[in-house]
């Protein structure tokens, strides 16, 4: 007998479906005219490393031979290979507001996956912490403008949230350093969850164990899984190995990953000037993650005007604060916590900024831990109370008009 999916399998289906639409209809008159990993990913099935033309004037590395190198990691081109070996990097470009509906449509499903494995049982829990992940972060807005800077941000979201339905799962330590590795290969700073995941992988930080914080940092050092830890490792090294071949078959320098390089605005270049991470760009970075606001403009509705600089997650995604309702005596939280943290470091550490963007889209490295924090404090206090429905909601009018300003700024 065939099997069949369960209802809340088959509510999933159908929210991920609705979301793909609503993200196709925002993105589909909107082109970034920047489709890099679509002609990079031809590249590699050609054998190369470069383009043979300039993608734009800027976030382009002009080589001394006439070839032209994509700076941004590699894996969302080789993860693109297959439909670029099928439809040609043309194409593929030409479709990108549907590929990247698709992609954020499968966050969307991910996020619900991983809801099911923490233990969120109610189907109005779980539409509206999928609802704050996927309308009320800078996932619609990314998706609706596209280009090379954003798929990357698409697929890294999905290899994070495969990490950790793994980890709620099977904790097959080899196939979260796959994944681990991948998101690397996609966003740097993702680097840096990976102790996290070694530390999730203790015996008394899993989903079912029933130890506190105090109890699991006293045994953490006694039960350390050190056959899982090597199978993370091992799952990690490719990844890394193929970066400093990369690198080294592109610059001839396996430490050069080509963000230094890479040919900017002059004042971009004067800020990258003072250093590709420096502790000079955190004040920029924090203001844009926490306290810039958009100005009051009388003359267009809705009369509040973001400038594309950033905007304050507390504005624009307040419903992640529903994690302080999580259970903090439990490891967990904290290890989630920890590893949204060590990302957005070297985040903020960065020159680049993120523009333009509507909130501040390199935190959205860190949101899929603090989520999956909100998934447990749903989990622990059995659902989301109208109240913290309320907060949710606040953030997703605030991003309804995210595709309004894609267009205007």
């Amino acid at each position: 007998m065939p099997h069949r999916p369960n209802r809340m399998t088959a509510i999933g289906f159908g929210i991920v479906a609705i979301s793909a639409v609503i993200y196709w209809w925002v993105a589909k008159d909107f082109d970034a005219f920047r489709g890099d990993f679509f002609y990079l990913a031809d590249a590699f099935l050609h054998g190369r490393t470069w383009l043979d033309f300039q993608p734009g004037p800027n976030d382009v590395i002009v080589g001394p031979d006439g070839q032209f190198f994509v700076p941004f990691a590699p894996f969302p081109a080789i993860a693109l290979m297959p439909l670029v070996a099928i439809t040609g990097p043309v194409t593929a470009d030409e479709i990108e507001s549907g590929i990247n509906a698709v992609l954020a449509a499968s966050t969307v499903g991910m996020g619900w996956w991983l809801l099911g494995r923490i233990g969120v049982q109610r189907v109005w829990d779980r539409v509206w912490l999928v609802a704050l992940f996927g309308f009320s972060t800078q996932i619609l807005w990314i998706t609706t403008r596209g280009g090379v800077w954003h798929t990357g941000h698409l697929i890294a979201t999905l290899l994070t949230f495969a990490c950790l339905i793994e980890l709620w799962g099977k904790r097959r330590a080899w196939l979260i350093g796959l994944l681990a590795g991948a998101a690397f290969l996609t966003r740097a700073p993702l680097a840096f969850a990976v102790p996290f995941y070694a530390l999730m992988l203790l015996p008394d930080a899993a989903p079912t164990s029933a130890a506190d914080v105090r109890e699991f940092t006293r045994r953490a050092v006694e039960r350390i899984p050190w056959r899982s830890w090597v199978w993370l490792l091992a799952g990690v090294l490719p990844s890394i190995a193929l970066f400093f071949l990369y690198n080294q078959l592109r610059f001839d320098n396996p430490l050069e990953s080509g963000y230094a390089l890479a040919t900017l605005p002059p004042w971009l270049e004067a800020i990258r000037a003072q250093g590709l991470f420096s502790l000079a760009h955190v004040p920029m970075n924090l203001d844009y993650l926490f306290l810039h606001l958009p100005t009051f403009d009388p003359t267009e509705f809705p009369f509040l005007r973001p400038d594309g600089l950033g905007m304050s997650v507390f504005l624009t995604t307040p419903g992640l604060l529903f994690a302080v309702r999580a259970d903090w005596r439990r490891p967990l939280p904290w290890l989630l916590l920890g590893a949204a943290v060590l990302v957005l470091v070297p985040t903020l550490l960065y020159y680049g900024g993120g523009w333009l963007q509507y909130g501040y889209r390199y935190f959205l490295d860190s949101i899929p831990f603090i989520w999956a924090i909100c998934g447990l404090a749903a989990a622990h206090r059995g659902g989301v109370s109208w109240p913290w429905r309320a907060v949710i909601a606040v953030g997703l009018v605030v991003m309804a008009f995210a595709p309004h300003w894609a267009y205007r700024i």
